[in-house]
C-alpha cells in the first residue's frame, strides 16, 4: 500500500451493519480493514469485496482491550495505509428485567459498548489529529436515547456511547476530524432480527411488510453521506428509521 491508500478501519464490524459499510467504502475506493474479535468469519465479505476489484482484510481485535485496539491500528497504519475513516459499531443488545440484571452483564454491556467505543475513538484520534484530518463513525440505537423496561444494561451503554462521541466531537470538530452518531432507531433487516421476530412473534421473513425495516445498505449510505459532508454543514448526529416507525 501507498501513503495515498485511503483506509477505512471498521471495528466490531459483524455481518450486517459491518459488512454494508464495509462493501460501501469498497465500492468509493477505499482499502477496507473489517476488525472483529474473530476474524475469520468476515472472509466471505473480504473475499467479495478483492472479486469486485476492490481491497479489504480482515484483522483479528478484542476491542475491549487498551493493547488490542492499539496493536490493531498500528498495524494498520503500518501495513495497509493512513486511516480517514474509522467506525466503532461493536455493541451488545441485552434485555434483562431488572433484578435478573446481574452485575456481570451490566458491566459486559457497558465494557463492550461505551468503554471500547472510548478506546477506538482515541487511538483513531491519536493518527487522525497530527494529519489534520479524518471521520469516527460511531453507531447508536433507539437505546441511546430512551431507557426501557428490560434494558437497563443496554441503555446505559449506549447512553454513554453517545456522550462520548458527543464530547470528541466538541473537542475534534474545530481540529477538522469529522465525529458522526448515527442513532438507528429500527429494527435491522438482517438474518438476526428475522429469527427473532419469527421466534417471538411466528412472523417469517418473507410475511415482513416492505420497508418496514431498515435495510444495512440505507445505513451504510447514511455513512458515507456523512463522511462525505463539506466541513461548513457538518452532521454529528442523525437518526435513521423506516417511515413506518412510530416514534
Amino acid at each position: 500500500m501507498t501513503e495515498a491508500t485511503k483506509v477505512a478501519l471498521l471495528v466490531g464490524a459483524g455481518d450486517a451493519i459491518g459488512a454494508a459499510v464495509a462493501r460501501r467504502f469498497a465500492k468509493g475506493g477505499y482499502a477496507v480493514c473489517i476488525a472483529r474479535r474473530e476474524a475469520a468469519k468476515s472472509q466471505g465479505v473480504v473475499d467479495e469485496i478483492t472479486a469486485a476489484g476492490g481491497t479489504a482484510r480482515a484483522v483479528p481485535v478484542d476491542a475491549r482491550k487498551e493493547e488490542s485496539v492499539k496493536a490493531l491500528f498500528a498495524e494498520v497504519e503500518q501495513e495497509v495505509g493512513p486511516i480517514e475513516v474509522c467506525l466503532f459499531n461493536a455493541g451488545s443488545n441485552v434485555s434483562k428485567p431488572l433484578l435478573e440484571t446481574t452485575e456481570k452483564l451490566f458491566f459486559k454491556a457497558w465494557e463492550l459498548a461505551c468503554y471500547a467505543g472510548f478506546l477506538v475513538g482515541r487511538e483513531a484520534a491519536s493518527y487522525m489529529l497530527p494529519r489534520g484530518r479524518g471521520t469516527m463513525l460511531f453507531t447508536g440505537a433507539t437505546a441511546s436515547v430512551k431507557g426501557r423496561t428490560g434494558y437497563t444494561a443496554f441503555s446505559s451503554a449506549k447512553f454513554g456511547l453517545r456522550a462520548v462521541a458527543q464530547s470528541m466531537a466538541r473537542e475534534l470538530g474545530p481540529k477538522n476530524i469529522h465525529v458522526v452518531h448515527l442513532l438507528i432507531d429500527a429494527a435491522i433487516d438482517s438474518e438476526a432480527i428475522h429469527q427473532r421476530m419469527m421466534a417471538a412473534k411466528g412472523i417469517a421473513a418473507a410475511d415482513i411488510p416492505p420497508d418496514s425495516l431498515t435495510k444495512t445498505s440505507s445505513i451504510a449510505e447514511a455513512y458515507w453521506f456523512a463522511h462525505n459532508q463539506s466541513r461548513d454543514g457538518w452532521t454529528h448526529e442523525l437518526d435513521l428509521r423506516p417511515s413506518a416507525e412510530t416514534w
